[in-house]
């Protein structure tokens, strides 16, 4: 996601400014500005998903045209949504990861004979609640704190395990939902090799427009569809 709003950026100066006025920006200028582009896209990743959308929607406009800033919005904003839909399950799988390893160490206090007030978890939602749920009935039917912990998080990686293991089943999916997405531009190169003009024909001429747009429209709801089907099956 930062990556793709810094080339944005850069290819928008590229376009905008003059080569000649492009030179004279101060290097140090150009690293400041990436700098920030790199922080604000870590701290809202919508704002900058929306802010590379715009950007490539210029470019595409700049370049080729009406059709082309539509298609290129569309990709850019399909391509950033799945950037920051990985970077999002990346930081629950930590996030995950250190709660799981904190109800291991509170069973582990508990059974040195920590009291419960002192050993609470700073878990997810969901283990903090049933947490939470240890203490009131430890309090009422004196039941044992430390083996309903070790149950809850030996419960949770067991979970762990079989949505990793409908992940990797479900790759070929996602593989495969990929591929056709690059289709359309396996096909596009293949006109180019054979010297026909397909930009041309997708870019100036309303069938062609008609065409590129209806095409995007489908191929964007496809990848959508597969990835629902694919989400269901790994939640």
């Amino acid at each position: 996601m930062i990556w793709a709003s810094l080339l944005l950026v850069a290819g928008a100066l590229v376009v905008v400014l003059p080569v000649s006025r492009f030179r004279a920006v101060p290097r140090a200028s150009v690293v400041a500005l990436g700098r920030r582009v790199v922080a604000f896209a870590a701290a809202a990743p919508r704002q900058a998903l929306a802010g590379g959308v715009a950007l490539a929607a210029v470019l595409g406009l700049l370049l080729g045209g009406p059709v082309a800033g539509v298609i290129a919005g569309a990709y850019a904003g399909l391509g950033g949504r799945a950037l920051v839909r990985r970077a999002n399950r990346r930081q629950a799988a930590i996030a995950r990861s250190a709660a799981l390893d904190a109800l291991a160490a509170l069973a582990a206090d508990l059974r040195a004979g920590l009291p419960p007030a002192e050993a609470r978890s700073d878990s997810g939602d969901r283990l903090r609640r049933l947490t939470n749920s240890v203490w009131r009935l430890a309090e009422r039917t004196g039941a044992p704190a430390a083996d309903l912990v070790e149950r809850i998080e030996a419960d949770a990686r067991a979970a762990d395990r079989a949505g990793a293991s409908a992940a990797a089943q479900a790759a070929g999916a996602q593989a495969t939902s990929m591929l056709l997405a690059a289709l359309p531009l396996a096909g596009l190169g293949l006109g180019v090799l054979m010297g026909a003009d397909p930009f041309h024909v997708l870019l100036r001429t309303p069938l062609g427009a008609a065409c590129g747009v209806a095409a995007v429209a489908l191929q964007a709801a496809g990848l959508l569809w597969s990835e629902r089907l694919v989400g269901g099956v790994t939640r």
